[in-house]
């Protein structure tokens, strides 16, 4: 079995398709962001990570007939009892903006010390919408809430994540940097070992 070809990346996010744009090269597989092939928006009606990864994965295949993969990741916060969580792009509202949800965490945090979190990514790839065997693989990246925003970089939450292994916000840090470390780095390392086993 070869790889695809094609695959299409069940996001918009343009800093998601640039990391899978890269990480896919080598093997000459070609990433199309479904917002590109008009894919319809989905309800993410799952209450964990994988459920709605394998949600949005099986929807961008179902209406392209092209190989999906679909991430759902987001920040845990501790002392949140692990929120934003699942909400994480929508934590300040369905069309809140990614200070706007930084300054919701950051008033919910309060002056409180106990800041640990850690971000989570979740990926599914399926060969197709009925593929009763996804190849699921995910990543953490452990760190802590800052009190105020540091660093350029980035995109979400990554100006007030302090990473413990870089000793500087996610914001801060190089491209290449995060993609080594970072919770979408390592579950897309994971997947693509996975995806060398399943289609060698």
């Amino acid at each position: 079995m070869s790889f695809p070809e094609k695959i299409v990346l069940a996001t918009g996010n343009a800093g998601k398709v640039k990391e899978f744009a890269s990480l896919f090269e080598a093997l000459s597989i070609e990433v199309i962001p479904q917002s590109s092939l008009n894919v319809s928006s989905v309800p993410e009606t799952g209450t964990t990570f994988v459920e709605n990864a394998i949600i949005k994965a099986r929807h961008a295949a179902k209406e392209t007939g092209l190989p999906a993969i679909a991430d759902d990741s987001g920040l845990v916060v501790d002392l949140l009892g692990g929120a934003p969580g699942i909400y994480s792009s929508r934590f300040a509202g369905e069309s809140a903006s990614d200070d706007d949800n930084i300054t919701k965490l950051l008033e919910a945090l309060g002056d409180d010390n106990q800041r640990n979190a850690h971000f989570q990514c979740v990926l599914v790839f399926m060969r197709h919408a009925d593929d009763p065997i996804p190849l699921i693989s995910e990543g953490q990246w452990h760190g802590s809430i800052t009190r105020q925003r540091h660093g350029e970089g980035g995109f979400g939450y990554d100006p007030v994540f302090y990473a413990n292994s870089f000793k500087s916000t996610a914001a801060e840090l190089t491209k290449a940097q995060k993609n080594t470390a970072s919770h979408r780095g390592q579950a897309m390392q994971q997947l693509l070992n996975s995806m060398k086993q399943t289609f060698a």
